[in-house]
């Protein structure tokens, strides 16, 4: 089992900055690929980024490239998400996710994720 808490969201303005943490606790082997995603009330649930933490590789959804990166602390277990020049359509509920069964170039924004945090809300406003 794998458990995911997300922190850091909030209200900023547009072109403002948030950092969004994810601590995960449970099996390591199984939170090897972990994630970000989002949703706004009436839309689909949207990929944002994805981190294979043994190598570090990451994969972004191609909207998003250049504004936010996924980093990771290994020693306290937590998944980052830079969010930068953030615009009002950012506003969301941003979820990590772990893919227990993806590895290496497999842990993508298409892997399976089966195990979820509760979500931080973002919300870019003026």
């Amino acid at each position: 089992q794998v458990q995911l808490v997300e922190s850091g969201g909030g209200s900023v303005q547009p072109g403002g900055s948030l950092r969004l943490s994810c601590a995960a606790s449970g099996s390591t082997v199984r939170s090897k690929c972990m994630g970000w995603f989002r949703q706004s009330p009436g839309k689909e649930r949207e990929g944002v980024a994805t981190t294979y933490r043994p190598d570090g590789s990451a994969d972004y959804a191609d909207s998003l490239k250049g504004r936010f990166t996924i980093s990771q602390d290994i020693t306290n277990n937590t998944v980052f998400l830079q969010m930068n020049s953030l615009k009002p359509e950012d506003t969301a509920m941003y979820y990590c996710a772990a893919a227990p069964a993806a590895g290496g170039r497999w842990c993508n924004l298409r892997s399976v994720f089966s195990y979820w945090g509760q979500g931080t809300q973002v919300t870019v406003s003026s």
